[in-house]
């Protein structure tokens, strides 16, 4: 029996685990050049070289090239493109589906949990003012600047003070622990959601917003916590950023694409909102002469790695995807496919058909 052959396209094993375990399995592995460090890998063509005749792919995030049509056509047999990361926004989901292939992801808690706990840090840090005091004892010879005043966040019933509003677009698995971390803080919090029952909002203790406009203008922080999609993509843009209020701040560690970029700058040139958090960018990485590098402390940027901490990074879901890869040439369905829908249509195909002589 021939091996079966595995494409993968943006490797992020140093320390060969996963491909070992693939090898074990009787696979044999094409490696691209594309990494989470530098997603800029090989192009569509010699991607569609590289995966003539594979019967899986899988991968890191990728966006010099995502998994096209193209990349599909050039493998008819291929049985599942496993992600490592929770995002498939650089797969067309819906060519794969028309084709019988599962796409798989790896929501790992080590990885949306640190999403979460980097979006509370990124939030404080633009409320409180912590750069910008740092910076001030550091650098200069004074003491207490007034300018660097910081938010109080929770409400105070002695005097009135209403405290901020928290605006939350998308109130799944990160959405839901930011909620969560900042319960204890008292402040109101909002969110908008329209695939979520109800009942995952009061548990949340979040109140539900009838639409993104109504969130947009009662917030003082609005942050993304929503995966790429059609719908989604520059779901902020110079429309929404105009009904939000000039004192707030837009906080995105979800996908880069879900904000129209030149309308932010725009917006915060134009003070037209209070400042921006940004983790993720339309395109990574961010280009060297990009606007956003050279704004003040009113914007605060990080390099995709919000979710990066000791514990967690890639591995977990590494290893997620590759115990799904295995299942899938073995003709078994993985436990974490993103696109349901094609279960069936993919059972119809593979279930049953194992293309592996060992047991991986």
């Amino acid at each position: 029996m021939a091996k079966p052959r595995v494409f993968v396209f943006a490797p992020a094993d140093p320390t060969g685990e996963a491909h070992r375990m693939l090898e074990a399995a009787g696979c044999e592995l094409v490696l691209g050049s594309a990494g989470w460090e530098t997603p800029q890998g090989d192009n569509e063509a010699e991607m569609a070289r590289m995966a003539q005749g594979c019967d899986a792919m899988m991968g890191t995030s990728i966006r010099s090239s995502p998994i096209t049509q193209a990349l599909m056509a050039a493998a008819p047999d291929c049985r599942i493109v496993a992600k490592f990361t929770i995002g498939t926004d650089d797969i067309d989901v819906d060519a794969a589906t028309e084709r019988g292939i599962l796409v798989t992801h790896a929501p790992t808690e080590a990885n949306w949990g640190g999403v979460a706990e980097g979006t509370v840090t990124n939030m404080l840090a633009l409320l409180k003012k912590t750069r910008e005091r740092d910076r001030w004892l550091k650098t200069t010879a004074g003491w207490r600047n007034l300018e660097h005043q910081g938010t109080f966040v929770g409400r105070r019933a002695s005097d009135g003070y209403p405290g901020i509003v928290i605006g939350i677009v998308g109130l799944g698995r990160i959405g839901t622990r930011v909620a969560r971390l900042l319960a204890p803080w008292g402040m109101r919090m909002i969110a908008y959601d329209p695939y979520v029952p109800n009942d995952k909002f009061l548990r949340a203790r979040v109140e539900r917003m009838p639409s993104l406009e109504s969130l947009l203008r009662e917030s003082d922080v609005v942050t993304l916590h929503v995966v790429l999609t059609k719908e989604t993509r520059h779901m902020i843009g110079a429309e929404q950023l105009a009904l939000m209020k000039p004192t707030a701040s837009l906080v995105n560690t979800a996908r880069g694409g879900c904000v129209d970029e030149p309308a932010l700058i725009a917006a915060l040139q134009a003070r037209q909102i209070a400042g921006a958090a940004l983790d993720v960018f339309g395109d990574e990485p961010l280009a060297a002469d990009s606007q956003l590098r050279a704004m003040d402390d009113r914007v605060l940027l990080s390099p995709h790695m919000v979710s990066s901490n000791y514990g967690s990074g890639l591995k977990p879901g590494l290893m997620w995807a590759t115990r799904s890869v295995i299942a899938a040439l073995k003709g078994e369905l993985p436990d974490n496919v993103f696109n349901t829908e094609v279960v069936d249509h993919w059972r119809d195909r593979f279930a049953g058909r194992s293309l592996l002589d060992v047991e991986g």
